[in-house]
């Protein structure tokens, strides 16, 4: 595990980057800022949100706690973006922020404390507990993403009706160990 577990969760966080990515692609501003009914988040909003969480969490996360003073979570669900080159911009700034934090990481640092509000977490734990906050995230983007395209929307996973195909591709390849997003 010391050697499979760093490498698995950058790939892991690097496909939620990039199923968020798509998303953001194929949507224009105003898609962005849609909102279901008035009490949810548009895509713009979970952006926001995203981005001060790994902003907090990630900003010298071996040294200082995660929820940092500065970090006004409230604001977050607070849509301010003008344009999507804006979006976009703040998505990149989070992104950087969590994988300049982790790419350096080695085994020895797997096991240290590291603290959220207080609580502390292994970094592993610390790790697992944003990869789960971002996929939960980035799915209600790409489903809000699909109701907002409709039929236009093209499936960033396996499509209706082709699991057999896609399952078909996939065992006509030698057995072997790789990691899951590396054909993608």
């Amino acid at each position: 595990m010391e050697k499979s577990y760093l490498p698995s969760a950058i790939k892991q966080f690097e496909y939620y980057k990039s199923l968020g990515d798509k998303t953001l692609d194929r949507l224009s501003l105003e898609e962005l800022k849609w909102l279901p009914h008035e009490d949810s988040n548009s895509i713009a909003i979970l952006v926001k949100h995203i981005v001060g969480n790994m902003l907090s969490r990630w900003t010298n996360f071996l040294i200082e706690d995660g929820e940092k003073k500065w970090r006004d979570r409230d604001q977050e669900f607070i849509d301010t973006y003008n344009t999507k080159e804006d979006l976009m911009a703040s998505w990149e700034i989070g992104w950087d922020c969590l994988f300049n934090a982790i790419k350096p990481l080695e085994a020895i640092n797997l096991e240290q404390i590291i603290y959220i509000r207080n609580q502390g977490h292994s970094v592993t734990e610390a790790i697992n507990r944003q990869l789960a906050h971002y996929a939960y995230h980035i799915g209600q983007m790409v489903f809000i993403g699909k109701l907002v395209k409709g039929n236009q929307w093209e499936s960033l996973s396996i499509a209706k009706g082709n699991s057999t195909t896609y399952n078909e591709e996939k065992f006509a390849k030698e057995k072997g160990r790789r990691h899951f997003t590396d054909d993608l």
